[in-house]
């Protein structure tokens, strides 16, 4: 009869599987992670002398960066579907199944990975900030809040990223069905005020998840009131785990038998 092994030891084999496949192909990583920071590049240096006298005197590298670093998150999305989608093609997760192993840890190896990369990704995008000009007026509490924040809004993502990766028939429609989550950052408030927005355009943007997660980052970082807006933002991101757990945990059943 076989036997199996603790949960967490798998899942840390799961998560070390993760990281040397992601470099030894950094490809997919490096996409997700550098296309944010170029657009950094691309909104402060071309774009952030119209959009700054929007900003109510705030220098527009300072009101674009907790914005951007969302970004970061949402483009992991695509790369997780992808990394699923990939795994259940190829066959590796069907001889997974028939180890002796806790068969949760190959998804949540997938997550935990996620999150480390994005992570690190985010500290890139802050240090090139910081290179251009940012500058925050937070104490390491706040800042540590702040990736507090943006860790679990990548554990959160990172999981409707394994449902997305779940539900695809191919890498390739994997890397397509994560696009609407794509648009959020750029339709809240971490480009533009939203008060600067079409009505109906302004409606969506203030009530969609990215823009209390970007207003948090923003007064963390800025060592300024974050409202009722970090409670909503926390919310969001619990939600899309525990949707994205129960999709991704219901469909690996389904796939399994």
């Amino acid at each position: 009869m076989r036997t199996t092994t603790a949960p967490a030891t798998d899942t840390v084999t799961m998560l070390r599987r993760n990281l040397v496949h992601a470099k030894r192909y950094p490809g997919m990583t490096i996409g997700v992670i550098v296309m944010p920071v170029l657009l950094l590049l691309l909104f402060d240096g071309i774009f952030g002398g119209a959009l700054g006298k929007a900003t109510g005197g705030v220098e527009y590298i300072d009101y674009v960066v907790p914005g951007m670093m969302l970004m970061i998150p949402a483009y992991l999305v695509a790369g997780v579907a992808v990394g699923v989608a990939s795994d259940m093609t190829k066959g590796i997760v069907n001889r997974f199944r028939t180890m002796p192993m806790s068969h949760p840890a190959i998804l949540t190896g997938q997550v935990l990975g996620t999150l480390i990369q994005g992570l690190l990704g985010v500290v890139l995008m802050v240090a090139v900030g910081v290179l251009i000009g940012f500058r925050s007026g937070a104490n390491p509490l706040e800042w540590l809040a702040a990736f507090g924040l943006v860790g679990l809004v990548i554990f959160g993502l990172a999981w409707l990223g394994v449902g997305f990766g779940l539900a695809a028939s191919t890498p390739e429609s994997a890397s397509n069905l994560p696009a609407p989550i794509l648009f959020l950052p750029f339709l809240g408030s971490g480009l533009v005020p939203t008060g600067t927005m079409p009505t109906g355009l302004r409606q969506f943007a203030e009530y969609q998840p990215f823009t209390p997660m970007t207003e948090t980052l923003r007064g963390l970082l800025s060592g300024t009131s974050i409202g009722h807006n970090g409670i909503v933002a926390v919310a969001w991101c619990l939600g899309f785990a525990a949707v994205g757990y129960w999709w991704s945990r219901t469909q690996f059943r389904r796939k399994s038998r």
